[in-house]
């Protein structure tokens, strides 16, 4: 059995600490949060008695193999590295971290550690990916050198820490594009990134004053502080000649939400968002394929019970990871980039 500690109680924290309890392999035995009134509620739903305020204790608990990091983004680094020290396997959430600097102080730690992290780049495990990877790796959709992708809200800041940028390292780009970006990069084979030009816009705030909707908000939703981008856009160039168009926003004067995730190839193409759609042609004749399959949409529960048994089944029989920690490195020196072209208005060369 991985016995396992999950650090951080917020809302994403549900999405390992179940999948966790599911897991035959998996004994959530350790759970921390700095609020101690929630910790306890978690500690009597989960029946976990290992309950700590400081994550610093969590790690010091040799029973503890290995660690969920649910937290706050200024704070991935530093508990991947010192739970890494520690001898803990590690499952960080996204983004790994909130500079470059950060992500490759987090490599050194792994290669020093000899132990695994796995990025929370939870997308890859969906079913509709598992499905669509098949087509790509057989060369159905033959080389793919264009993709697009869009997460667009009109109406989702989640407030709290989301939009303090001393917390999150950036708004809807750190928190959304950070998906959009990661699964197109990794179904175009990840193509070594070589320039970047970005945009980011700060023109309609929280907009909490909006009426009669609703939207997610933060464990600890507060308004009052809104420092972060309303809208990210981006084109990023690969050495291959491939090429990735991107927006991402927490607010927008749209009509509706947006999201769609597309990639172009010489044979095929793919649709992922909203539901999974493949083209070919056969004989003169272009062809729209739907698989049949239970989930052609994202399915958040499911991908990340997918995530967490990868993550148990890499940490016990050795399998080989599909998200480590040198594919966070690259993530986070192409969101990087984003932010440095839009505050330059040049563009960046990696």
């Amino acid at each position: 059995m991985l016995k396992v500690g999950v650090i951080g109680g917020g809302s994403i924290s549900e999405f390992h600490i179940r999948p966790y309890v599911a897991n035959k392999d998996a004994d959530l035995i350790a759970l921390c949060d700095q609020n101690a009134e929630r910790l306890a509620r978690m500690g009597e739903t989960y029946n976990v008695a290992n309950l700590y305020t400081n994550y610093e204790e969590l790690l010091n608990n040799p029973e503890v193999d290995a660690v969920s990091i649910c937290t706050w983004n200024n704070s991935h680094a530093e508990i991947a590295i010192k739970a890494l020290e520690a001898g803990k396997h590690v499952l960080i959430e996204k983004p790994l971290s909130t500079t470059v600097q950060e992500a490759l102080a987090v490599e050194a730690a792994v290669k020093k550690s000899g132990k695994l992290l796995q990025v929370g780049y939870v997308r890859r495990h969906a079913s509709n990916i598992h499905v669509l990877k098949k087509f790509i790796d057989a060369n159905e959709l033959g080389e793919l050198y264009y993709a697009k992708a869009s997460c667009l809200r009109r109406l989702g800041n989640p407030g709290g820490w989301f939009s303090d940028i001393s917390k999150s390292g950036g708004g809807p780009l750190m928190d959304l594009g950070v998906h959009m970006v990661d699964i197109c990069w990794y179904l175009m084979g990840k193509p070594k990134p070589v320039s970047v030009v970005g945009n980011t816009y700060k023109r309609l705030g929280n907009r909490n004053h909006i009426e009669n909707l609703s939207f997610y908000k933060a464990a600890d939703y507060d308004a009052s502080h809104n420092d972060v981008e309303d809208l990210a856009n981006a084109m990023i160039r690969f050495e291959n000649g491939a090429s990735l168009v991107v927006d991402v926003s927490f607010t927008l004067q749209a009509v509706k939400d947006e999201l769609s995730v597309k990639l172009y190839g010489e044979k095929g193409g793919a649709e992922i968002e909203p539901a999974l759609a493949i083209v070919t042609e056969k004989h003169n004749t272009i062809l729209n394929m739907t698989p049949q399959i239970d989930q052609l949409g994202f399915d958040f529960a499911g991908a990340f019970q997918n995530e967490i048994n990868h993550f148990v089944d890499c940490c016990v029989n050795k399998t080989e990871c599909i998200a480590p920690v040198e594919d966070g490195v690259a993530v986070m020196k192409m969101l990087c980039a984003i932010y440095e072209s839009a505050s330059t208005g040049r563009e960046v060369r990696l």
